[in-house]
């Protein structure tokens, strides 16, 4: 029930809105939507490639590294190479000395920027020559140091140490220079006889550590580091802190991950790990890139993303507001012309006939409709006065012969009783009264002559009761020449005399007071009768048979009839009335000026004022049928 409430309070909200809102809210609605399924896929896409470009940046950088350390390396295996087989493997160790210390003299002068020291061992771990000279520490226990171990395990390869302190030679500095020791298994020529030793290439880990810094520097949250086959660091910015155990990573499992892009979850975080195998070292080149990375990114995408939705929705509301307008502005018109055409204010407007086929169409069929209905309303009205005029001559022949048959009966026994003067003076009322009857066919007369004619009915019927009634009458001057219909009071005062004083002797009496009360004649006619009783009063202007049983059935409710059928339901005839006291009849008109003008206008069925009274009588005509 709730529900269906609702749903009826949307639709009552609906209706009350105009067409242009309703288009303009759907356009909107449409468009808004469209904007933000739009706005979504462009912030995925934009998105998805903005992580695409950061991981391809980063991949991109890996790369220059590792090739700028692969470079590195290549040159250190070749300063090994050169020293091992131009140098150790070409000059005997017993004779050739000398040459030998010249030729890793050059090498190490050649290179010096990029080797701490350059050294021969043999399979005791006896230093044998090194570049550039120093002495040797005491007892360095070269034979339990790992690059010397792992050149003798695997000698067919070059082994290259974690990063460590050169601590073999003393050479008065005082300094202790961090290096990466490259180890090789050789064989020394001593008096042809072939001996096992190590050559021992100290790198400078400045170089490596240099490459590394500055690709860190160059991003905040990202960061990059280098570790060996074994997960060892080789580089980390946080190394410090790592070797402490305040900050952790993940280089122990690195080992185990293949060259390219891994999705990783590390320490509650997401995040996108590349990683790059570094050439002959077994070394992993390894590029992190935090989740919070791509959120920065995402950021500012969101900022794009939301600065295109805003100023999208400003367009469209603009092109929303102009196309809607486009679409309802003639509706509007039309409308606008037809609620004009029905106001009905002075001359009918025309219909506006405008915007696109279909509402030229729809305003062509209004238009046409409105005509036909025009049409129609006056066949009505006419017909209706047609009908009217018939329904008052019906009633006009209800009176005269009716009245007639009195007055001549009357003059027939004046005549037989030889009451000759009495029976010519209601010969000549007779006549006055039967002018102002007929009036040339009009229906319309001026007070004046109604108030004429009820003086010459009552002349008529003085006679005929021998003076016995007494009949004044009190009307305003003002009265006699505003319209009125004919023969309104002969059948009041008629039922006055015939019902309400019949008995009485000598004391019958009636007065008729006429006056302009608030723009209306007020006629009344008062007689000191017999009165009604109050059950019958409201019948006596109805056409019900039991409302006649002391009356004719034709005077009352032929005048409240003519009355209405001019002027309208407001006018007509009211009755008061008293037992033993007398009765009232009022009548109540419209105060028209008599003119030829209004007479015609009354006449045709138009109202004082010129406008036709099409909506009413059409109704009531159209009711009636």
């Amino acid at each position: 029930m709730k529900h269906n409430n609702q749903e009826l309070k949307t639709s009552s909200r609906f209706k009350n809105m105009s067409m242009q809102s309703i288009l303009m809210l759907t356009f909107s609605v449409l468009s808004v939507l469209i904007i933000l399924i739009t706005g979504v896929l462009l912030y995925q896409r934009f998105s998805a490639i903005s992580r695409q470009k950061e991981v391809a940046s980063t991949q991109e950088m890996i790369g220059q590294t590792k090739e700028a350390m692969d470079d590195y390396l290549m040159r250190m295996r070749q300063i090994s190479d050169t020293a091992y087989y131009n140098v150790v493997k070409e000059n005997d160790f017993s004779n050739q000395m000398q040459t030998i210390h010249s030729g890793m003299n050059i090498l190490y002068e050649g290179n010096k920027d990029d080797l701490a020291s350059i050294a021969i061992y043999n399979n005791f771990g006896s230093l044998v020559l090194a570049e550039p000279v120093a002495s040797q520490k005491e007892d360095p226990d070269v034979t339990n140091q790992e690059w010397y171990q792992q050149a003798l395990s695997e000698m067919e390869n070059i082994h290259f140490s974690t990063p460590h302190i050169q601590n073999l030679f003393d050479n008065g500095t005082m300094r202790y220079e961090w290096v990466i020791s490259l180890a090789r298994a050789v064989e020394l020529n001593n008096s042809g006889e072939s001996q096992l030793g190590v050559l021992l290439v100290d790198m400078d880990y400045y170089k490596i550590s240099h490459m590394l810094e500055q690709l860190n520097s160059q991003s905040s949250k990202k960061y990059y580091y280098l570790c060996d086959s074994t997960g060892n660091i080789i580089y980390h910015p946080k190394q410090v802190q790592i070797s402490k155990k305040i900050v952790p990573e993940n280089n122990s499992a690195i080992v185990h991950y293949q060259e390219g892009v891994h999705d990783e979850y590390f320490q509650g975080a997401a995040r996108k790990v590349l990683v790059s195998d570094i050439s002959y070292t077994g070394w992993k080149l390894v590029g992190v890139i935090p989740a919070a990375t791509f959120t920065q990114d995402t950021f500012q995408t969101g900022l794009f993303i939301a600065l295109y939705v805003v100023l999208m929705a400003m367009v469209l509301v603009v092109i929303n507001r102009m196309i809607s307008l486009r679409i309802s502005r003639p509706l509007q018109k039309l409308n606008a012309s037809v609620m004009e055409y029905e106001a009905g204010a002075g001359a009918k407007p025309a219909i506006y006939l405008g915007g696109s086929t279909e509402i030229r169409h729809l305003g062509q069929s209004i238009q046409q409709s409105y005509e036909q209905i025009d049409q129609l309303m006056k066949e009505i009205i006419l017909e209706h006065n047609e009908r009217r005029k018939s329904e008052l001559d019906v009633l006009q022949s209800q009176i005269n012969p009716h009245f007639l048959y009195n007055t001549l009966e009357s003059i027939t026994w004046m005549i037989e009783g030889e009451e000759n003067d009495r029976a010519v003076f209601m010969i000549t009322q007779l006549a006055k009264l039967f002018r102002i009857s007929l009036s040339k066919g009009r229906t319309i007369i001026p007070v004046a002559d109604e108030l004429q004619h009820a003086k010459s009915y009552m002349n008529i019927q003085k006679q005929r009761y021998k003076e016995a009634i007494a009949v004044t009458f009190e009307v305003e001057p003002a009265l006699n020449q505003l319209c009125i219909v004919k023969l309104v009071l002969q059948p009041i005062l008629e039922n006055s005399l015939n019902y309400a004083l019949k008995g009485l002797d000598d004391s019958g009496e009636i007065k008729v007071v006429g006056r302009l009360v608030a723009g209306d004649i007020v006629l009344t006619v008062t007689d000191n009768g017999i009165g009604i009783a109050p059950d019958e009063i409201d019948l006596l202007l109805t056409d019900r048979p039991e409302a006649h049983k002391k009356g004719s059935g034709v005077g009352l409710v032929n005048v409240h009839k003519r009355i209405q059928l001019f002027f309208g339901k407001e006018y007509g005839v009211t009755i008061t009335s008293k037992l033993d006291e007398g009765t009232t009849v009022t009548i109540k008109i419209p105060a028209i000026p008599y003119t030829e003008e209004n007479r015609q206008i009354l006449e045709q069925g138009y109202n004082f004022g010129g406008e036709a009274m099409i909506e009413e009588q059409s109704q009531e005509a159209a009711h009636e049928k």
